[in-house]
């Protein structure tokens, strides 16, 4: 597992081993996890997010159209 990305409003998790992402709502408390094809091309959308603008706001605004995919609640073990 890999920290991707952190602000005060989202988390990206990479996990290699599934070649998959999760993606986390910290306001809401809500996450998506992503494998596969959608995965690849979510990898790509966000790398060239990041270099059209590395702000945290730009990328939370990128990360923003992913909220209809957070519908798990967060579960701390």
């Amino acid at each position: 597992m890999n920290l991707v990305y952190n602000s005060p409003q989202f988390y990206v998790l990479e996990y290699p081993a599934q070649h998959g992402y999760e993606l986390v709502d910290k306001h809401s408390g809500r996450g998506a996890f992503i494998q596969g094809e959608f995965a690849l091309k979510f990898r790509s959308s966000i790398q060239d997010a990041a270099a059209e603008d590395p702000s945290i706001e730009h990328i939370d605004e990128f990360l923003e159209n992913f909220q209809p995919l957070m519908t798990l609640p967060v579960v701390l073990h």
